[in-house]
């Protein structure tokens, strides 16, 4: 790898002036002769080239890229070359710290456990404890303003919304590959199918549902259109929380780990908004904590299992999003939690319209800002919690859906919800019923159908911003 890191650091080398002169605005580049567009293909082929050489010859190492260039940031490398030499220095010195504790701590069955985890467990605690010291301009949580589409009656897009979510249910409920091939079953035919069908197909409807709602909320909230129970953490400390239940307790219950993947999500979220709240919660601080705690709970879940423990292997298929293991009991007690969570959503209503405004204007319209965001907290917490104990952390529910409602026209916060709620249910049904038809006999996880749907519409979206 040295030879293949020497010209790509040469190559490098030889481009920090044009990059560093791509830290301006595009107008202010252009006025300096910089030909932007090749310059920037350049720069991300060298990255994609190292990215490339290291993913040959070690794997997948998360996470060091991330650290290294934020803590070269917050360590006082101000200029592009400084952060060019501090920011591999610092990448190799966390790579190799954790290699050697692995060694140092597994002994000879240190290959059973990622370099990659513990590069995880090392890093993101030292970058969330110098995080607060990141200068980062104040920034109100404001959504910003965006051309898009208004209704002036939203009833008949809700309508047509659940019109399709009530196609999908039939086509997911009665229709289904077999030994002679796609059929419709009605009847008699159809009453061994409903056993486990219906409890699927009522658990994705909930937790989709519940995604999206909770991905609505954290938006008003943060003013971060980026933001989402997935990309903030929130279900990652969900999944945490449910996993230590798992392993502090023999045999935990339904209630009990629910109760577990609450406080998780709850705490997570808690700890997110505490380190951007000297930033008022600036996009660039919220995102890089939620990651950070994304990559510590991954890791320590990803440790759990590398253990060969037999309650860590059945995670495995969770946390992939699976709606396997969902029997009828289970499908019920989710769905009455949806039901209860989503009835109360128009006592929120009120806030949610108001949340953009920012925090000096809610006080001076006599909100409680601080009892306003708790209880709203607490409402994404229960959200996530509940979602993620039924389907797993792997979805893109909540970020897309709190999209897709207010481009289709749904501007006033309650009809926007609603389109939410539908549209992330709409997306996990379909998720789940194309996971268990696309390859039948074999089954695809239902959150990682969903990631595949909602990655390229995110990109889509992100695209026409």
């Amino acid at each position: 790898m040295l030879p293949r890191l020497g010209i790509a650091s040469l190559a490098i080398g030889l481009m920090t002036r044009p990059l560093t002169l791509l830290g301006l605005e595009d107008d202010g580049a252009r006025s300096l002769g910089v030909p932007i567009g090749i310059y920037r293909f350049a720069g991300l082929g060298m990255a994609v080239a190292l990215i490339a050489f290291v993913i040959a010859a070690v794997g997948v190492i998360g996470f060091v890229g991330l650290a290294a260039a934020a803590l070269a940031r917050i360590g006082g490398a101000r200029r592009l070359g400084q952060r060019l030499v501090m920011a591999p220095l610092l990448g190799a010195g966390l790579l190799w710290a954790a290699d050697q504790a692995v060694q140092l701590a597994t002994g000879p069955q240190g290959d059973l456990l990622p370099t990659g985890a513990m590069t995880a467990l090392l890093g993101a605690p030292l970058l969330l404890w110098l995080l607060p010291r990141l200068s980062l301009g104040a920034e109100f949580p404001l959504l910003a303003a965006e051309r898009l589409p208004r209704i002036r009656r939203p009833g008949t897009l809700l309508a047509a919304i659940g019109l399709a979510l009530f196609v999908v249910l039939v086509l997911a409920l009665f229709c289904g590959p077999g030994p002679g091939g796609w059929s419709f079953s009605f009847g008699d035919q159809l009453r061994p199918l409903l056993s486990w069908r219906w409890p699927r197909v009522l658990a994705a409807l909930s937790a989709g549902a519940m995604l999206a709602l909770a991905g609505l909320i954290m938006q008003r909230l943060t003013g971060n259109p980026m933001a989402s129970p997935e990309v903030l953490g929130i279900s990652a400390g969900a999944a945490l929380g449910m996993v230590v239940a798992m392993f502090a307790v023999s045999d935990p219950g339904r209630p009990a780990q629910t109760a577990a993947a609450a406080i998780g999500a709850f705490a997570t979220l808690l700890a997110v908004l505490a380190i951007g709240r000297r930033a008022a919660y600036a996009p660039e601080r919220l995102l890089l904590a939620g990651v950070a705690l994304t990559a510590l709970f991954d890791a320590l879940i990803l440790v759990l299992t590398a253990t060969g423990d037999p309650r860590a292997m059945l995670l495995i298929n969770w946390l992939t999003g699976s709606t396997y293991g969902v029997d009828q009991g289970s499908a019920v007690l989710t769905a009455s939690v949806a039901l209860c969570l989503l009835l109360t959503t128009p006592l929120f209503v009120r806030w949610l319209d108001m949340l953009p405004l920012g925090a000096p204007a809610l006080r001076s319209l006599g909100v409680d800002v601080a009892r306003t965001r708790l209880l709203m907290l607490l409402m994404v917490a229960a959200l996530t919690a509940a979602a993620t104990l039924i389907v797993g952390p792997l979805t893109f529910i909540g970020l897309m859906a709190p999209h897709l409602a207010p481009r289709l026209g749904l501007a006033r916060a309650l009809p926007r919800a609603v389109g939410a709620v539908l549209a992330g249910a709409l997306i996990m049904v379909l998720a789940d019923w194309i996971g268990r038809s696309l390859i039948f006999p074999r089954q695809i996880p239902a959150g990682l159908v969903a990631t595949l749907i909602g990655g390229p519409v995110l990109m889509w979206l992100l695209r026409r911003r």
